[in-house]
This record gives structure tokens, C-alpha cells and sequence, in this order.
């Protein structure tokens, strides 16, 4: 197997290749350096004389609030790159795996989203991501499309080192707590990524560890995992106003993956624990 892995310098687009790795695979990591997902006749080149048997499609427009003001940006890397990498993947008869995010739902009820429920994207990200998989959908029929959520990995920013870099200068934090979801350890996901891309078990699916729970939640297993001795103090996101509208149900149903039967990945606070020993390892706790 061949593999092609979109995005490498973000924090999944690095796992995902180190899995393949591990594993004796022939993967090739890219970045904007290589081609941009905004030049279709150079994105499509680049697939087809690499000739790939899957592409893992890590890549995106991710910054949300500045989406607002960028929508065409987000919308021609998010959906017409999207697309034209789905265009390659037809002409060559390669797999593909498009990441996309919880963000395509309302955001709305207290319910975990199932993989057909209706979508209602909130904000633009939201909807040039909802775009990408039309676009996947449309083109494709080997395909597997992953939405994910409150994802963190080595090889990145986000919201648990964020909250570790305040631990240092902070005994009292106030964090949201009416937003739910599940958070995604990027190492974890690379696992079951690169199961599935030897299967052909095709379609959507909802890819996060197990459990919900709010930021201020989190961030408090962060803290006592850590051994920090900070107080979080849970407000509403009403207090912390974003140009874009943050979904406050970020629950997603991961039934299908025992339906067809991949393994669930380890429920989040175990996830959490063996992310702050990673962050040990590499020095950066």
C-alpha cells in the first residue's frame, strides 16, 4: 500500500504518518509547501504522479472566527480543495479519507449527533467543511469520511497545552461549560485511520475517544492529571463571545464504528493521561 497524507505539519496529518510508518507503509506527508489545495490543476497533478492507493486528507482551513471574514479562502481550501482531490482519487482509483468535523450539525439538543443526522452548520467553517463532503460524496465511492472533535496531538496547538502555558502564571481559571463534546487524542485516531484504509468498509463516520464532557471539564482532568494546582471556575460561553457561533452539543454517536467493526477509540481522561506523559517525553510539559 501507498499512502499520501495531506497536511503533515498539523497535528493529525503528523500522527497519521508515524502510524503508517510503524507500520511498514509507504506514506508521504505534503504541506502547502508541496502544492496548494487552492490550485486544482496542481493538486490533481501531484496525486496523480504520486499514484497513491489512499489519500488521507488532513488538510484544512481550521482557523474558525477568521473564517468569518475569509469565507471564499476557507470555502476554496475546504471545499473546492476537497474536491479536487476527490477528482485525482477517482482518475486513479485511490481510497479516500476525508476529516471533517462536528461542526456540519446545528450544535443544538443534548442528544450525540448520529452519522445521518440532519446538518445545520453554524458558521462558515462549518459549512465549506459540510461542502467538502458533498463534494467527497458526489464524486467518490470509496470513501471514507471521519468527523472528528476538540482535537489535540504533539505536533500542534490547542486547548490542553493552552491551558497547561496558563497553569504556569494562573491558580484560577474560568473555563466554558456549556459547550459538550468529545475531545480526540490525534495518536489515537492515526491508529484507527490506518485500520480503516484496509478495509472497505466505505461511508461516514464519527471518530472520538469515548465520553463527553465541557471545556471547563477538561480542563480540569488536565489539571489534576497534571498535578497543577489550579481552579477552574466554569462560566458560559457567554462571557467569552467568538465572531463565529461555537456549537454548544458537540456530542457525536461513534455506533457506527462498532457496527462495522473497528474499535473505539480509549475514552478521553485515559487519552488525556497518555498525552501528558507524550508532552513529558518530548520535553515539553
Amino acid at each position: 500500500m501507498k499512502v499520501l497524507v495531506t497536511g503533515v505539519t498539523g497535528q493529525l496529518g503528523h500522527d497519521c504518518v508515524n502510524e503508517f510508518l510503524s507500520r511498514g507503509v509507504e506514506v508521504q506527508g505534503v504541506s502547502s509547501k508541496d502544492f496548494s489545495l487552492t490550485d486544482g490543476a496542481a493538486t490533481e497533478k501531484y496525486i496523480k504522479d504520486y499514484q497513491p492507493d489512499v489519500v488521507v486528507h488532513c488538510a484544512a482551513y481550521t482557523a474558525v472566527d477568521k473564517a468569518e471574514d475569509e469565507p471564499e479562502l476557507c470555502q476554496a481550501i475546504n471545499a473546492e480543495g476537497t474536491r479536487h482531490i476527490a477528482r485525482a482519487c477517482a482518475e486513479i482509483g485511490a481510497k479516500l479519507v476525508y476529516i471533517s468535523t462536528d461542526y456540519v450539525f446545528p450544535g443544538d439538543g443534548e442528544e450525540p449527533y448520529a452519522v445521518d443526522a440532519a446538518k445545520g452548520p453554524a458558521n462558515v467553517y462549518g459549512r465549506s467543511k459540510l461542502a467538502g463532503e458533498e463534494a467527497v460524496q458526489e464524486i467518490l465511492t470509496q470513501y471514507f469520511i471521519v468527523r472528528i472533535s476538540w482535537v489535540f496531538g504533539i505536533h500542534g496547538r490547542n486547548f490542553i497545552r493552552t491551558m497547561l502555558n496558563l497553569a504556569k502564571s494562573h491558580k484560577e481559571l474560568t473555563v466554558v461549560n456549556d459547550q459538550i463534546g468529545s475531545p480526540t487524542y490525534t495518536r489515537d485516531l492515526a491508529v484507527l485511520l490506518a485500520d480503516m484504509v484496509h478495509t472497505e468498509k466505505y461511508g461516514v463516520y464519527h471518530a472520538t475517544n469515548e465520553g463527553f464532557c465541557s471545556w471547563a471539564e477538561l480542563a480540569a482532568e488536565v489539571f489534576r492529571q497534571a498535578g497543577r494546582e489550579v481552579t477552574v471556575t466554569p462560566v458560559d460561553s457567554s462571557a467569552y463571545p467568538t465572531k463565529a457561533v461555537r456549537p454548544k452539543n458537540s456530542r457525536m454517536s461513534t455506533a457506527k464504528l462498532t457496527e462495522n467493526g473497528f474499535r473505539l477509540l480509549p475514552r478521553w481522561q485515559d487519552a488525556v493521561g497518555r498525552y501528558l506523559i507524550e508532552l513529558q517525553n518530548e520535553a515539553i510539559l
